[in-house]
């Protein structure tokens, strides 16, 4: 009857490891999937009218975004995991609704700034202000709401939020010097 047990608890752990695994493949694979929808969106933009915009100063080459982003979205996606695998709670399922709200805010904002610039110029990148400042409070909110559930997954958020705190500053300044 031990070896029973013993063997129903090791297929329970298995499947939970199994789970558990499935679902952090499941964050990554859909924020690398925005990431590169928004890579697909934005390139003809940055090698059109982005490469003929006034930027601020502050503006780094072209070449740092993609590895930024990437391992942006990698640490996301393990915060979301990390509060996901806590037993399920009210905090756990507010932490995570709020995650996929900046989620799909962050999925917006690269057609809006890198699409409505180049279709309609100055507006389009107010419209994508707009945006990117809603998402700087959705983050700052998953921050503190990921802290509710584990303090490693909102530690694991901030840079995240600092990057896009960052981005922010980039899309007012150019929309600025838009006009």
């Amino acid at each position: 009857m031990t070896d029973m047990r013993t063997a129903t608890t090791t297929h329970i752990a298995d499947r939970s490891g199994l789970r558990s695994g499935l679902a952090l493949l499941g964050f990554l694979s859909l924020s690398l999937l925005i990431g590169l929808v928004g890579s697909l969106i934005s390139q003809p933009a940055i090698d059109g009218w982005y490469a003929d915009a006034a930027k601020p100063m502050w503006t780094p080459p072209n070449a740092v975004f993609g590895p930024v982003w990437t391992v942006l979205y990698g640490a996301m996606s393990i915060a979301a995991w990390l509060v996901w695998r806590r037993p399920a709670s009210p905090e756990r399922t507010r932490a995570l609704t709020v995650y996929g709200v900046q989620l799909a805010l962050n999925a917006i904002w690269t057609p809006a700034f890198f699409g409505l610039g180049s279709l309609i110029g100055g507006p389009g990148l107010w419209i994508a202000l707009a945006i990117i400042v809603a998402l700087d409070f959705a983050v700052l909110a998953s921050i503190i709401r990921f802290g509710d559930v584990s303090r490693t997954a909102a530690v694991l958020m901030v840079p995240y939020w600092l990057w896009v705190l960052y981005a922010t500053t980039l899309n007012a300044a150019i929309a600025v010097l838009a006009g």
